[in-house]
């Protein structure tokens, strides 16, 4: 019962922190992350052997870090010039993709949000496969990397513009990852700045169906 209700409590702590302290965490910390990650599911019959998941530290003391967000800037000023075409054509783009086009503007304006703002950005590989589930994994080690930071009182972002650099040869290349061969995702770790408030969580049973 305790574990129980000590899981409960990790799962309604975690939030998107977007800001963060100049304190670095531990490295034994990240470590413990990195662990959670690895223990996370995987696509078994799509990915076999040591090289199926690659997890990538950068410290915001390391220049790669200016690089490869200067990458991910010129990136998204290409990605809201095509969304920009997209919505015109597009009329449920026009009334659903302004806040995403947004999003893309700022990034390439003022640079990736959490891409030198935290202490450390971490890049998540998973090894394409058959069948192409790789996001699938991605997503399960990142869960569990997000949780095992709030256990911790770490804050956790995802840096989800990293998922578009899988086909950039510059931004693999600076990680040592072949272009194209991983599907790729990110986030930054460090100290909140702030804790946001709990979001609004709909109950069980306004988004439970029951077939008995």
């Amino acid at each position: 019962m305790p574990s129980n209700q000590n899981l409960d409590e990790v799962l309604k702590s975690r939030r998107s922190i977007r800001r963060f302290t100049t304190e670095t965490p531990a490295k034994e910390d990240i470590e413990a992350i990195i662990q959670a990650g690895i223990l996370a599911p995987f696509a078994a019959l799509a990915n076999t052997g040591k090289d199926g998941r690659k997890i990538i530290v950068i410290s915001r003391n390391n220049q790669l870090l200016t690089q490869l967000a200067n990458i991910v800037r010129k990136k998204a000023a290409v990605l809201a010039e095509q969304f920009k075409s997209q919505m015109d054509t597009n009329p449920f783009l026009q009334t659903q993709g302004q806040g995403f086009l947004k999003r893309l503007e700022m990034t390439a304006q003022q640079g990736p949000l959490g891409i030198g703002s935290a202490p450390y950005y971490i890049v998540v590989a998973e090894k394409k496969g058959i069948p192409d589930v790789q996001h699938q994994s991605i997503s399960y080690c990142m869960e569990n990397m997000w949780l095992k930071a709030a256990s911790l009182g770490l804050g956790f972002h995802l840096v989800s513009i990293t998922s578009q650099m899988e086909q950039d040869s510059e931004f693999c290349g600076l990680l040592n990852l072949p272009k194209g061969e991983y599907g790729l995702d990110g986030c930054a770790i460090g100290y909140p700045a702030q804790n946001p408030p709990q979001p609004t969580i709909a109950s069980v049973e306004e988004v439970t169906t029951w077939f008995i």
